[in-house]
Order: C-alpha cells, then sequence, then structure tokens
C-alpha cells in the first residue's frame, strides 16, 4: 500500500502524525534566523538546498521545519521535505539488485530528493518482525540512531515492507549519492529525508549507505572487527563501487543470532 508519510506501526506505540511541536508566530512570507523559534539551531536550507554542516562541529546540526501550527505562509523557505517529491524518479529492474530507484531528471548537490516512510514502530515490534523473517525475506526495516551531545541515543524505526512510498526501492552502495538527515515537522518523530550528496544525472541510480555512515567516514577497527564476526550471516553486496565492502551492512542488535 502506497503512503507519501510514515503511519502508526502495528504496535501503536508512537503516531508519526500527532502534532505536538508548537508553531512559531513569524508574520512573514518567510521566517528568519535567530527570530524564527523553529530556526533557533540555525538556518537549514539555502534556496532549497541542505546547508552543510560545518566541519568542525562534532554534532550534525537538527533541523526543524516550519509546521502546521506555524503562522507563516507556505511559501516560507523553511519548508522543504514536507513538500514531498520534486523530482521525477522511477523504479526499475536491476541486473543483481532486484528493483531499484533512478531520477529522470538532473538532481543538485543539496536538494531533497524524497523520504524513507513506511510504518513508525516500538523496538520490540521492530524486532519481532525482523526476527519472524527468512534468509530469503528483504529487509526494509530501517533502524535510525541519533546521539545527542547529552549521550542519550533516540531511536525510530521505520518499516515500509507493507506500507510505504518509493523510498523502500533505494538501494545501498558503499559510495552512495544521497545520505539521510531526520527532519522534524511536526513532532520528534522525524521524517527520514534522502538529500543528494552529490550532483546527480539523469538516469542515474539513487543510493545511499543503509549504515547511515555521514559523508562516508571511513569504518572504525572495532566496527570492521564486528562486521567479519558476523559475515556468515550478512547477504553480499552489489553495489560495484571501488570501495565496495563485499556486504550489506549488518545490525546485530535487532537480530536473534544462532
Amino acid at each position: 500500500q502506497y503512503s507519501p508519510d510514515n503511519v502508526a506501526g502495528a504496535d501503536g506505540d508512537v503516531d508519526p502524525t500527532e502534532i505536538t511541536f508548537p508553531g512559531c508566530s513569524c508574520l512573514t512570507s518567510s521566517c528568519m534566523v535567530h527570530v524564527c523559534s523553529c530556526l533557533c539551531h540555525g538556518e537549514n536550507y539555502n534556496s532549497s538546498c541542505l546547508r552543510p554542516t560545518d566541519k568542525e562541529e562534532e554534532y550534525a546540526r537538527p533541523v526543524f521545519e516550519c509546521n502546521t501550527m506555524c503562522q507563516c505562509g507556505e511559501s516560507c523557505h523553511n519548508r522543504v521535505v514536507q513538500r514531498g517529491l520534486q523530482f521525477r524518479l522511477e523504479v526499475f529492474k536491476t541486473e543483481k539488485k532486484g528493483w531499484g530507484l533512478r531520477t529522470l531528471e538532473f538532481i543538485p548537490k543539496g536538494r531533497f530528493v524524497c523520504e524513507y516512510a513506511g510504518e513508525v514502530l516500538g523496538f520490540n515490534e521492530a524486532c519481532r518482525r525482523i526476527q519472524a523473517q527468512t534468509s530469503k525475506d528483504s529487509n526494509y526495516i530501517i533502524a535510525v540512531r541519533e546521539h545527542l551531545h547529552s549521550g542519550q541515543i533516540m531511536e525510530t524505526f521505520v518499516d515500509p515492507t507493507y506500507i510505504g512510498n518509493v523510498g523502500r526501492f533505494l538501494n545501498h552502495s558503499c559510495e552512495p549519492n544521497l545520505f539521510m538527515v531526520p527532519v522534524r515537522v511536526d513532532s520528534m518523530v522525524p521524517k527520514l529525508a534522502l538529500f543528494a550528496a552529490t550532483d546527480i544525472s539523469a538516469g542515474e541510480e539513487l543510493s545511499y549507505d543503509y549504515s547511515g555512515r555521514f559523508h562516508n567516514l571511513p569504518i572504525t577497527n572495532k566496527e570492521q572487527k564486528s562486521l567479519e564476526e558476523d559475515n556468515r550471516l550478512r547477504k553480499p553486496c552489489y553495489c560495484g563501487s571501488r570501495t565496495c565492502a563485499s556486504f550489506l551492512p549488518w545490525d546485530s542488535s535487532l537480530f536473534s543470532t544462532p
């Protein structure tokens, strides 16, 4: 079942459609940084492109868009992801990776491409669904962990297996042309937004790193050792990039290992 937005999962722990954020009181056509309450962490976009994170910053800047309760207009520059698809995309059959997704037009670096939307699950339901899968089943469940400055970790689990959008057809690449950023609009439940990491030509397949590695930071020795131990349970990677890790990323915390 196609849905452009996240929906509440079977366990009902989280309702992504609930509006809990107060709106800004800006009466201008477009909100201004340091004046708008939604932009208290800084400006998010520049000409519809995501502003890059300062290389000196240890943490990525959180992204909060203006929301349903805001007094600013629909043309506000701080409304990007909530507008949905802006580019023509096509689902197609790949040679080795099953279905894939490609763009039919040029996408500039920094532009929002699509959301990874589906059922928003609680931890227990995400584990139950993953552990019920066989080795032949495709796994669409994504676990996003945001590490806060305080040391806390916020987890979001999205499953587009039964209800989802076009993002479910995106394949993994060890050198992807998209990267994922949690973007919040109406509540603390984020939209898992995918932005162009580079200029993308028409006809090019779209991909992101399933591990969530931001801007392809090199893998650590500890991570490498853990992955090698779990290779017997992992699926091969067919991305064909120069730095291909040979296997798809693996998150053992959601699986029951023998």
